[in-house]
């Protein structure tokens, strides 16, 4: 049996290399299949790990509440000077804290105050400046690159101390320590007591979500902002408006509760509210599954499209192993006539095609492999791509879907070889 079936892999092989060109044309279509599959699953798994590792970035256990100002959806008139107050307040973090919502890890407020950060003759434009505490820095996953970052001591004393984004320490110190150095904040003098590392959230899609570059903040306590700034600023549109809370970061112990969470703030601050609602909700583990849903959705059409290659590549391989069987009618009649069965003859055109589809499967595997580190470099020099990360279970069934395609559609002209008339075949010219 081992020698029949090495026998017949050898004749298969033996007569596709008679005819090179003909048999790489034939499995073109599979090779070019295999090869979109391979590169487009790469791609669609490295962007959904980007977009996880961005999320996760901002804390998957994180729900963030946002003040909206009602201007965002016109209900303020062009000509209305007066004071807007919205958004989220002290009571709704109080509230919140009490256990309303359940056990929480911890419930953050930010503040937003100056808008004007300077040292000197140099200033930092997009600085945006957040009176906040010292649970930030776990809640939002900050790193400090140098320094230390807030207390509760700061709080307490009401500290004119300041910690600031790696962008800012950037434009404002190019050349020196901004440790232990002053910056000024729409008038007020501040230390500089730490400095916060890069995010590399800057400009992705992770920025996008939070509603700003976090390497431009400014956190100082949270007590010195409402002791040392007004409670009224002007907004985007030049208007004066009273945010007491600027955003709201509620952390749960675990990720499994963050969607149940989440729902019950809703309910909580929607309730206390009339249309239209001045407070936007971000939860990232709902999004990272949403993106992920999105991805899924991607990646299966396009799998389906690149599926039409490998169907084109199965009829091309059909076509063919008809016009050979065509073309060794009278090899077909002289194997029966030696003995060869209706089984024999099967195998070795079901040896030649599987064989035929396979190593079309193989190279394009390989032929998608190649474009995964053409992704990889581009990726690489331009930060605006996304790598690519090989997806072993789309690039396995694209491959066991070549074979099976060699099957199916070289079975038809096996079984119409074997089922010729063996004294008909030894008459054929």
């Amino acid at each position: 049996m081992i020698r029949f079936v090495q026998e017949t892999i050898r004749l298969g092989l033996r007569s596709l290399m008679l005819h090179k060109l003909r048999s790489l044309l034939t499995a073109l279509g599979i090779i070019i299949g295999v090869a979109a599959v391979t590169g487009i699953a790469a791609y669609g798994e490295g962007a959904r790990q980007a977009v996880a590792r961005e999320i996760q970035a901002l804390g998957a256990n994180n729900i963030i509440l946002r003040s909206t100002s009602p201007e965002a959806s016109g209900s303020v008139q062009e000509d209305d000077n007066s004071v807007v107050a919205y958004g989220l307040t002290a009571t709704d973090v109080e509230r919140l804290s009490s256990g309303t919502v359940g056990q929480l890890a911890a419930v953050v407020p930010l503040r937003r105050v100056g808008d004007r950060v300077s040292r000197s003759d140099r200033t930092a434009p997009a600085a945006q400046v957040f009176g906040t505490t010292p649970d930030l820095l776990k809640a939002a996953k900050l790193q400090l690159a140098r320094g230390r970052y807030l207390t509760d001591e700061d709080d307490r004393r009401i500290s004119l101390n300041a910690v600031v984004g790696s962008e800012i320490a950037r434009r404002l110190f190019p050349l020196a320590d901004p440790l232990g150095a002053s910056i000024r904040i729409d008038g007020n003098t501040f230390r500089v007591v730490g400095v916060l590392q890069e995010i590399g959230l800057a400009g992705g899609a992770g920025s996008a979500l939070v509603g700003r570059d976090l390497n431009f903040d400014v956190h100082i306590p949270l007590a010195t902002a409402n002791s040392s700034f007004s409670d009224i600023r002007l907004g985007e549109r030049g208007r004066p408006e009273r945010v007491e809370v600027s955003e709201l970061i509620v952390q749960t112990p675990e990720d499994a509760d963050v969607l149940a969470t989440a729902a019950r703030v809703r309910r909580l601050i929607v309730a206390e509210r009339s249309e239209p609602l001045d407070v936007t909700f971000i939860v990232p583990l709902e999004l990272l599954r949403q993106e992920e849903r999105a991805q899924q959705i991607f990646i299966g059409l396009i799998v389906v499209i690149a599926g039409l290659s490998l169907l084109v590549g199965g009829i091309g391989i059909m076509n063919i192993m008809l016009a050979t069987v065509t073309e060794r009618t009278r090899e077909i009649g002289i194997r029966r006539a030696l003995g060869a069965t209706r089984g024999h003859i099967i195998a070795q055109f079901l040896v030649e095609t599987v064989v035929l589809a396979g190593l079309g499967g193989a190279v394009g595997v390989g032929v998608g492999a190649l474009g995964l580190v053409v992704m990889t470099q581009l990726a690489q020099r331009f930060d605006t791509l996304e790598a690519p990360a090989f997806s072993e279970p789309y690039t396995l069934a694209a491959f066991v879907t070549a074979l099976l395609a060699g099957v199916i559609f070289g079975l038809y002209p096996a079984i119409k070889a074997a089922n010729q008339d063996p004294i008909a075949a030894l008459r054929h010219d």
